[in-house]
């Protein structure tokens, strides 16, 4: 593990944690669940810190790639095998983050099963994947990725089964050839492997995805407002109410910011372009939540995917 543990790293994307590896001195492979909504990330590895752009999503895969800024010629790297060769009953190594925090966790197991559904590969193992072990490598004997942990499900006895994609999924992205078109995340595929969905499940599944992409379209819009809120509230804003994840949230309020009227900018007019530019990201998750409401997506399921995407306000449960 000597020569693993130095090439994996601990990803912060917004208020989501998560694990990548590198599997080139400046690229980082990792669940593009992880990164869902980001275009750019925090790495730990080591005692290094590295800056990385998110390059390539591939929701259908659940991989993403990040580019890292001023990377270390020395940064160690992993070796990338093929699940083809994957054998039941072989030995594994999972390596990550537990809990978002507990960085270079490793977990041994064996290969439980492998789960084709349709183009996709996944592979079964009874290695421990919690949270913040998502995106991190399967590793084999041989110390080579064979897959990226990406989901752990419970069984009805309460014993934890984690699943990796295999890492031959990678190699298209990894060789600029973008993401193949997919409907399928390995939830719904592995669902499929499980049995498939009751209608319920399967509405619910798609209704989630739906609202997902939603809150990914709010988060990508919300940057400039971030920073246009940042550029000119020390001068404008008196005070405001501060119920939701970004400042700015509190022009969804009756009487939510109070301006300094003395102030030498135009801040009312500064105020009217924050309401202008909001109200279509409000319109977008009120009717995205209805949909998503209507399809039986939990309302905890919801929040969760909110707060992941600093997207969560009190407005939005009124």
């Amino acid at each position: 593990m000597g020569r693993v543990l130095p090439a994996v790293a601990s990803i912060t994307a917004g208020q989501a944690r998560g694990t990548g590896f590198f599997v080139r001195h400046d690229q980082v492979l990792t669940n593009a669940h992880v990164v869902e909504g980001q275009t750019s990330v925090r790495l730990q590895a080591g005692q290094a810190t590295y800056t990385a752009r998110v390059t390539t999503v591939a929701t259908g895969s659940d991989l993403a790639i990040l580019q890292v800024y001023n990377a270390d010629p020395k940064q160690a790297t992993l070796r990338l095998g093929t699940a083809t060769t994957a054998r039941v009953g072989e030995e594994v190594i999972a390596v990550g983050s537990a809990l978002g925090v507990l960085s270079n966790t490793v977990t041994r197991g064996i290969v439980s099963a492998i789960r084709d559904v349709g183009a996709l590969r996944l592979l079964q193992t009874d290695a421990a994947i919690n949270p913040g072990n998502s995106g991190g490598p399967l590793i084999d004997r041989n110390g080579t990725v064979i897959g990226v942990n990406s989901l752990a499900v419970a069984s009805r006895e309460g014993q934890g089964i984690g699943f990796a994609v295999a890492i031959d999924h990678a190699t298209p992205l990894l060789n600029g050839q973008g993401a193949a078109a997919s409907a399928q995340t390995p939830l719904t595929a592995l669902s499929q492997a499980m049995g498939g969905p009751r209608e319920g499940d399967e509405l619910r599944a798609k209704g989630e995805q739906t609202y997902t992409q939603a809150l990914a379209w709010a988060a990508q819009n919300s940057v400039q407002l971030d920073d246009y809120w940042s550029r000119y509230a020390a001068a404008c804003v008196t005070s405001s109410s501060r119920s939701g994840d970004r400042a700015w949230f509190s022009v969804f309020e009756p009487n939510g910011v109070t301006l300094n009227m003395a102030a030498t900018i135009n801040c009312q007019s500064w105020l009217d372009t924050i309401r202008t530019n909001a109200v279509p990201i409000r319109n977008t998750l009120e009717q995205a939540a209805e949909i998503a409401r209507r399809s039986g997506v939990y309302p905890g399921v919801m929040r969760d995917l909110r707060r992941r995407h600093r997207l969560d306000w009190s407005g939005w449960e009124r």
